[in-house]
């Protein structure tokens, strides 16, 4: 009888369907322009304590490369099959779905209003197998625009500096519009790499730019030290788009906080993993915009802060 009780319990534990449920392993792509903090400093911890763990029951998969990389990259990781794909930034995301309508896909985040984009149907129902997070650009960038005319109340013009010209671009229409209507010259550069910010924020100098608005890309956010010691270079005061962006130099640093933008996206790779449905999950925005200045910056350039924003600022950096 026991023999009969050991037999039975052996083949139990050796079903398909026990043995799957045992042993299955999550497969995770992330498609980027850079290597990107966020996921592993928010979203793959975040994953671990609901259960799904790297180097266990998770395989995470970066693609990292150019935006002329991304359709190739895109395409070789929908050919490894994963489960869930996030896509970090609008140039990103674009390419993961050329590459499969069926893989649900996480913007982690994308830039640009979901809906105009053409990703989702709606916000609050996207449709097809994309979700995920929306910074709403083109009305943070007036109202980094703002930030800097208080500062800067004779300022007459604001040079914009962004990569990605092809995507970006169409966004800066509102930021035109806005300057236009208050009398600022804004003078666009754009840039591809690295190597041609020094001479960005020459040309800047050269073009009598008195401040510069600094559009956040994954790239921006990677650099921003570099940014903020070529701006301290050419006395130009400048505005990034995270808290971050004056912590590292700049004078300004206003936008969303990417913790939280990570865990939203992470929460919606855990219910696609739990079985949920891209479409079915709405897009979110940001619901909190974090506000820092930095003092040093402020006092190497000779610039006194109105009392009004230290005192809205979530941080004042002395």
């Amino acid at each position: 009888m026991r023999r009969a009780v050991l037999i039975c319990a052996v083949l139990a534990a050796l079903s398909p369907t026990y043995a799957e449920a045992a042993e299955r392993i999550w497969r995770m792509g992330v498609l980027t322009p850079v290597e990107d903090n966020v996921v592993r400093s928010v979203i793959l911890p975040y994953l671990a304590t609901r259960g799904f763990v790297e180097g266990r029951n998770l395989v995470v998969d970066f693609r990292i490369g150019a935006e002329e990389q991304m359709p190739e990259l895109a395409q070789a990781l929908v050919g490894d099959k994963p489960d869930a794909i996030i896509a970090i930034s609008d140039w990103a995301l674009h390419p993961a779905r050329a590459a499969t309508s069926i893989i649900p896909i996480v913007a982690a985040p994308m830039g640009a209003d979901p809906v105009l984009a053409g990703v989702a149907e709606s916000w609050a129902h996207p449709g097809g197998n994309v979700t995920g997070v929306s910074l709403i650009a083109p009305e943070l960038e007036i109202k980094r625009l703002s930030l800097l005319r208080e500062v800067l109340p004779s300022v007459h013009r604001i040079a914009v500096l962004s990569n990605h010209r092809k995507v970006v671009e169409a966004g800066l229409l509102p930021l035109r519009k806005a300057a236009a209507e208050v009398g600022l010259e804004l003078v666009e550069i754009w840039v591809e790499s690295p190597s041609e910010y020094a001479t960005a924020f020459d040309r800047m100098h050269g073009d009598g730019a008195e401040a510069v608005v600094i559009v956040p890309t994954p790239e921006s956010y990677r650099d921003t030290e570099l940014l903020a010691a070529l701006a301290a270079k050419t006395r130009l005061p400048a505005i990034g788009g995270s808290r971050e962006s004056a912590q590292r130099g700049l004078l300004i640093g206003y936008g969303p906080s990417l913790r939280e933008l990570g865990r939203q996206a992470a929460g919606y790779v855990e219910r696609i993993l739990n079985g949920a449905q891209a479409g079915e999950l709405p897009f979110q925005g940001p619901t909190h915009l974090d506000f820092s200045i930095n003092m040093r910056t402020a006092k190497a350039l000779g610039l006194t802060v109105p009392p009004s924003l230290l005192v809205g600022a979530d941080e004042v950096i002395e």
